[in-house]
């Protein structure tokens, strides 16, 4: 059997579904698109486009990945989503090998993480809850959509332990890589 080259398979596509290759291709990155989804998978989020074509494969011309859907940790989609819901979101890309438009529902969200850095600074005390400890440290909610790290050399005489509520100081927010670095301010 002859293997067919990303390229090749894309061409066949093309000629085989004009419609759906031509619908694609209009739409430019941060462009806004709007649909229903049309089906919630365990890999991601299906949803059929306003104007959009059917798709030959799949339940709709929209995808949305799970870390395109919130800023938010979620344990489950059906916290964001749900099959039959009206979304918007940001196009970022036409996949050419699944012939689908790449779609962000969080870049059109508030960053809670950049609201969090333009408010607080090194120095700021606040109270959280610990979300997960790790055999290094714990990280504490300490604002809606926001997780800092409370390193092990931080903790008294006893670890915290999840659900544990924390009295914390910010060391420092590291915007690039998207880290709150906390002490216990005991020292």
């Amino acid at each position: 059997m002859a293997r067919v080259s990303p390229h090749e398979r894309w061409l066949e596509m093309v000629r085989e579904y004009p419609d759906l290759h031509a619908f694609l291709s209009g739409p430019r990155s941060g462009d806004v698109l709007s649909g229903t989804v049309a089906a919630v998978e365990r890999f991601g989020v299906f949803v059929r486009l306003d104007d959009g074509p059917a798709h030959p494969f799949f339940p709709g011309v929209g995808f949305v990945t799970i870390p395109d859907l919130t800023w938010h940790h979620i344990d489950d989609m059906s916290e964001v989503v749900s099959a039959g819901q009206r979304v918007t979101g940001e196009f970022l890309d036409y996949d050419t090998w699944n012939m689908e438009a790449r779609l962000s529902l969080k870049a059109l969200q508030p960053d809670p993480f950049q609201e969090f850095a333009d408010a607080v600074t090194a120095g700021h005390e606040l109270r959280g809850l610990v979300t997960k400890a790790v055999p290094f440290g714990v990280f504490v909610r300490v604002a809606d959509g926001v997780e800092g790290f409370l390193h092990e050399d931080e903790f008294g005489a006893a670890p915290p332990r999840e659900g544990d509520e924390l009295h914390v100081v910010v060391a420092d927010v590291d915007r690039e890589r998207r880290r709150v670095n906390l002490t216990s301010g005991r020292g």
